[in-house]
């Protein structure tokens, strides 16, 4: 799969340099240089030898042979639907095709059909029974998923899940006894240290690549809440989903974006934090999908400008602009023009620590915000609502909560409990494949299984694993209950 790539707006001209260092026999010049002495003279004391400085170059190879198995070599089949009946061989639907306007005549009108898309990425293991992360984009909309491992042996897989709003997607292989990465924290990588990236860039299976941290907490214009390492280590289209190792042999992030005017590295990598990382993998493991926390407000960077303009002593904290009509915030009594500069008394220095903050909490959560407000300081307390985030993908049609189903579910709350009077069961959020197909809706309570009651996900999953090819679903929907079946098959 290409890399997700993001075009760079700004000209950037690149410097290689080689660095030389010259050797010179100090013994030999400093022998040809002695002066002649006469029996007068006393012969003058030795000069002390200055001492050369010790370069030390880094080696990677222990590295790479402990943790290199770990790391496996994706390779996608999509299903997409062509939307030009062309001449196979002879321009196709290219209008750009030089032979396009020539051969449009021998069109042969047809329906859309769908045509498999290959393509190839990396990724690694997390744990021995053949859990593997990834990137979404890797697997987004995949039919098919093959991993491949350094021994050669290669394993259908499956997508436990997938999270666009981070680009993290947690697959899974049936194989035991498996080699793991060693799991680290991007909290305690500086910048400047080296790091290692191994993946498949085009193809090229298990390439090793190492470069320093150029930055930490990196914004990016994508929309995504991320806080991204940056790093010069040379990341291409097929690195996607692989590791970020540090010198201690840790993974500190997966692999992810790279800004490039041509499509290809350009010395700058983006790799997603380990710690986000793993909170999509637990997620989508315990629940089918990512809960975070939702705030309601809109932010901006406070730079030096905003800070003086609102009387701050420097730059820091998160501005305000909007503020959702009845979210938390509002109902909290947060206004445009405040100033969040620190969260449960965790400094907010830039802006993109804040969506990071409330992602991490969880919905419900009373959370204690410090508040700048024409120039004053107060202490504002706020419950967390949940943030909505893209449906989660699966590839054999079903939402990864409960795979034979096709459902992502979570637990009623509260007020749901008090509003339908039912203190078991748990609420569809997404369904596909054999629940779509009867008739399951979003909304929908599923109250029971073949009988048994449903008090959880995870209940209603080992339920579903354990039924037959034909399962009984009991559902309340609009205040009345029904009986559902579906067809595994």
């Amino acid at each position: 799969m290409k890399l997700k790539i993001l075009i760079a707006c700004l000209a950037i001209a690149g410097l290689a340099s080689t660095g030389v260092v010259a050797w010179r026999d100090h013994a030999a010049l400093a022998q040809a240089a002695e002066p002649v002495h006469t029996a007068m003279t006393a012969p003058a004391a030795p000069a002390a030898a200055t001492p050369v400085p010790k370069l030390e170059l880094t080696d990677f190879s222990a590295l790479v042979k402990r943790y290199g198995p770990a790391v496996v070599n994706i390779s996608v089949t999509s299903n997409v639907k062509a939307s030009f009946g062309g001449v196979p061989g002879f321009g196709g639907g290219d209008r750009n095709d030089p032979f396009f306007e020539f051969f449009r005549g021998f069109r042969i009108p047809q329906d859309a059909v769908p045509a498999p898309v290959r393509g190839q990425g990396s990724g690694f293991i997390v744990s021995s029974d053949g859990y593997i992360l990834t990137n979404t984009h890797v697997v987004d909309n995949a039919s098919e998923v093959t991993v491949k491992l350094t021994d050669r042996r290669e394993f259908k897989a499956k997508v436990v899940g997938a999270d666009k709003q981070s680009d993290v997607a947690l697959i899974k292989i049936d194989a035991k006894d498996l080699p793991t990465v060693r799991l680290g924290n991007s909290h305690d990588t500086h910048v400047g240290e080296w790091v290692v990236a191994i993946g498949a860039p085009y193809g090229f299976e298990n390439t090793v690549t190492a470069g320093i941290v150029s930055a930490k907490s990196r914004s990016l214009p994508d929309g995504s809440y991320v806080p991204f390492i940056q790093t010069d280590a040379a990341v291409n289209p097929g690195n996607s989903g692989g590791p970020l190792f540090n010198l201690a042999g840790e993974v500190i992030g997966i692999n992810s974006q790279i800004y490039s005017r041509t499509g290809g590295f350009q010395g700058l990598s983006f790799a997603v934090p380990i710690e986000i990382a793993l909170k999509v993998k637990d997620d989508l493991q315990a629940h089918g999908k990512v809960t975070r926390g939702r705030l309601g407000v809109t932010i901006q960077e406070v730079n030096a400008a905003l800070a003086d303009s609102f009387g701050l002593d420097r730059p820091h904290g998160a501005l305000v602009s909007d503020v959702e009509k009845g979210g938390p915030a509002d109902r909290a009594g947060l206004k445009a023009g405040d100033v969040i500069l620190k969260m449960d008394g965790k400094p907010v220095e830039r802006s993109i620590d804040l969506p990071v903050m409330v992602a991490n909490a969880k919905p419900g959560t009373e959370t204690t915000l410090d508040v700048w407000r024409k120039g004053d300081d107060r202490t504002m307390k706020v419950t967390l609502g949940e943030r909505v985030d893209a449906k989660v993908a699966s590839s054999d049609g079903a939402a990864p909560g409960t795979g034979r189903l096709g459902l992502a579910v979570r637990p009623l709350t509260s007020d749901e409990k008090r509003e339908t009077g039912e203190h078991a069961g748990v609420v569809v959020e997404d369904a596909s494949g054999p629940a779509a197909r009867a008739g399951i809706q979003p909304g929908d309570i599923i109250v029971s299984l073949n009988g048994l009651p449903v008090t959880n996900p995870g209940q209603l999953r080992e339920l579903a694993a354990k039924g037959g090819k034909r399962l009984a679903l009991l559902v309340e929907r609009d205040g009345g209950k029904l009986f559902v079946p579906v067809d595994i098959g």
